[in-house]
């Protein structure tokens, strides 16, 4: 589906041009209350290192320093260029993202439309697909084997699911030498809490606890190329 991009690049460049505009002139209105003698070969001998001279040199010292420091930051940020949040005119809602399948039996077709024909039947409710296009009514979406397919959008609901990967420990915190919970097995399908520092809260049956991030299918909406 179509796209609508915003950025917030221009507004921490204008940020940043403001800043610049600020220190210049302050470190202009600095040199033009300098006696020129200060920055001779004999300013020296004229006493540019009394103390209020001295005091004068080193403001004007550390506006250059920072002044400096600005432009190497937004010099950074120019070669990152901007951070994109891409939202689909269709659902209003971000792409990619994860959401989960609303019932135990749905079709995923070849293109998005019922006159297209089935290539996947899903037989699990709850299994979280990453959705990485949008047309009015469906959605193609990312399995955790990789497949892509096309799925009505009312088969599909926004929770706050995820599947384990690979076998996992379940650890009492975000930690891998702390207190071993319960080993849980690859597919199956976890409560996913909030996630920080490559570790994930889940709920899994009567078990609370923490995992690895790279463990859970459900997570890194960065598997998606667009």
């Amino acid at each position: 589906g179509s796209l609508r991009v915003t950025t917030t690049f221009n507004f921490f460049a204008d940020i940043g041009t403001l800043f610049a505009n600020i220190l210049i002139r302050a470190l202009a209105e600095g040199l033009d209350h300098a006696n020129a003698s200060y920055f001779t070969q004999d300013s020296f001998g004229y006493g540019i290192l009394s103390p209020r001279r001295h005091g004068k040199r080193l403001h004007m010292k550390w506006a250059a320093i920072i002044l400096t420091g600005l432009v190497f930051a937004c010099a950074s940020a120019l070669a990152e260029g901007p951070t994109y949040v891409r939202v689909s005119k269709f659902s209003g809602k971000e792409v990619p993202r994860f959401e989960t399948l609303k019932y135990n039996a749905v079709n995923g077709r070849a293109g998005p439309s019922r006159d297209h024909p089935i290539l996947w039947r899903y037989e699990r409710q709850g299994l979280p697909l990453l959705i990485i296009k949008e047309s009015q009514n469906w959605r193609r979406v990312r399995d955790p084997s990789g497949s892509e397919v096309w799925v009505h959008a009312r088969m599909l609901e926004s929770e706050a699911k995820a599947m384990v990967q690979t076998d996992t420990i379940l650890h009492h915190a975000p930690d891998p030498e702390s207190e071993e919970i319960a080993r849980i097995e690859a597919t199956v399908l976890v409560e996913l809490g909030k996630c920080a520092d490559n570790w994930c809260r889940i709920e899994a049956g009567n078990y609370k606890g923490f995992v690895p991030a790279a463990a859970l299918w459900g997570v890194a909406t960065s598997e998606a190329t667009l």
